[in-house]
């Protein structure tokens, strides 16, 4: 029996992209899904999505820099289901138009940025915590991404994924003692629907050539990362930031 049988997961983002991506996993694993999104009709049309293909979910509108909302709506899933056993982080802001350099953007552009993709991140997490603090393999997986790692050629968009790495790190020395294991993945090029529709060829181009295989990043690649680290095979590893990104954010 999968370990994810009747257990709960919740995700913000989760009405398109990864987010659903994550929720079809593991509900066919046998886990109830939230899809927290702000965009209401795609949170609820990514869960009817997910119930016609045989899965438990449901979806809630709700905006993540929310702090009112967002404690009712982990409230309201931990209630009907006894708890939260999986927070994904995974809501953000990531369009090119946040890929430029702080200087260009300008503070209320950078301001936007870090309150969806920083402080929403710990926003939710405050509210998840009460419901998943004591469980048995409670865990919550945030979404950094490659653009963490590349020094001096850092975006604001980056900037604010190397504060979620740090968060992670931060998060679980704090939630370690309450039995919560914390982790990140840091996706490189995947190429997703939106990346394609986004990405100029020439930032497709770029990204390619800085990767140590080459292959185009997929859905699963990330996918899968996110079980294995959310899964009893992770219950080891705490504060860890997982890069997916086929060599192209490589260091040491």
């Amino acid at each position: 029996m999968s370990e994810w049988k009747s257990r709960t997961a919740v995700i913000t983002g989760g009405g398109r992209g990864f987010g659903l991506a994550f929720g079809r996993a593991l509900a066919a694993e046998g886990a109830h899904i939230g899809l927290i999104d702000i965009d209401a009709d795609a949170a609820e049309e990514a869960a009817r999505s997910i119930r016609n293909e045989g899965g438990a979910a449901e979806g809630l509108p709700g905006d993540v820099t929310d702090e009112a909302r967002m404690n009712a709506v982990m409230a309201q899933l931990a209630a009907r289901h006894g708890g939260i056993d999986l927070l994904i982080n995974n809501a953000g802001l990531h369009s090119e138009a946040y890929s430029k350099p702080i200087t260009e953007m300008g503070l209320e552009k950078v301001r936007r940025l870090f309150d969806v993709n920083v402080s929403g991140l710990v926003t939710c997490t405050l509210a998840a915590r009460p419901h998943m603090k004591g469980r048995v393999g409670a865990s919550i997986v945030n979404i950094s991404s490659s653009a963490a790692f590349l020094g001096g050629r850092m975006t604001a968009y980056g900037v604010s994924k190397l504060a979620v790495a740090g968060l992670t790190l931060g998060f679980a020395g704090e939630l370690g003692p309450e039995g919560i294991r914390v982790n990140a993945i840091a996706p490189g090029m995947i190429l997703t629907e939106t990346i394609r529709e986004e990405l100029s060829p020439q930032s497709k181009a770029l990204a390619k050539s800085m990767q140590l295989i080459d292959a185009e990043g997929a859905e699963a690649d990330v996918v899968s990362a996110l079980l294995y680290l959310a899964s009893e095979r992770a219950r080891f590893v705490t504060g860890e930031t997982l890069r997916v990104t086929g060599g192209m954010a490589a260091g040491v």
